[in-house]
């Protein structure tokens, strides 16, 4: 146990090692708040489920943000898709891209499907760090993805030789990726708001990645190195 708490735990009730453990649990696994406010009265760690709720709103993004300098870079060959998920009652889209690894380039849970949400999903994934710009990006039927990737050759932000490349079947790949973020917010009975809907996929994505083997110093089958690692990014013990 560390002698002195890190400052992003300060005011916590519980220690950090147990809310991280939470919190990673939670993002990983189909447990629901309830699942895991059981778990923690096993071990006669009483806390309430809407407390579990918070500690994954402040920390999952926080875990995301710490993660993304870890990270492997990407190859130039992308998979754009979309997916549906429902949010208070309301489909919502999720925007995903990997690439012909399968490593997750980015993602964007948006109100709607359309040219708009599209490019704002393009051009977050071409600032963040550690994603060459794409010499390819295959997509699938939406007829925004030709429109937005031709503005954006035009503004300079992809290269003006990036390919857009219809390909049903080489999209396979990012769908089929789809299934693991869809199974765990399945699990999760739903999200109530679109804020918490987005702070949640957050974690759920970094998890993923991490489980994928994309962080640089992780094996993809080092489970206990894993482990280490996002207990690491918060400074609960020592990274690598």
């Amino acid at each position: 146990m560390l002698r002195n708490r890190p400052a992003i735990f300060k005011g916590r009730h519980f220690e950090a090692e147990i809310i991280i453990l939470c919190v990673r649990w939670y993002l990983r696994f189909g447990l629901s708040f309830r699942n895991l406010q059981e778990m923690m009265a096993e071990r006669n760690l009483i806390g309430d489920h809407v407390t579990i709720w918070r500690w994954v709103q402040r920390y999952a993004p926080e875990l995301h943000r710490r993660c993304r300098p870890a990270l492997r870079i990407t190859n130039l060959s992308w998979r754009v898709d979309e997916t549906y998920l429902r949010v208070a009652g309301k489909w919502t889209y999720l925007y995903r891209a990997v690439d012909s690894t399968g490593a997750t380039i980015d993602f964007l849970l948006s109100a709607k499907r359309d040219a708009a949400a599209a490019k704002r999903f393009f051009q977050k994934a071409l600032r963040s760090a550690g994603h060459p710009r794409p010499r390819v990006i295959n997509v699938d039927g939406n007829p925004s993805y030709p429109k937005v990737i031709a503005e954006l050759k035009h503004s300079g932000e992809l290269g003006r030789r990036c390919r857009c490349r219809p390909v049903r079947y080489l999209n396979n790949i990012v769908e089929q990726d789809h299934r693991a973020i869809k199974r765990r917010v399945r699990a999760s009975q739903g999200f109530r708001s679109f804020r918490s809907a987005a702070r949640t996929i957050q974690g759920i994505e970094t998890v993923n990645m991490i489980r994928k083997g994309q962080v640089r110093s992780v094996a993809k089958d080092d489970i206990a190195g894993q482990v280490a690692f996002v207990a690491g990014l918060f400074g609960l013990t020592e990274i690598g």
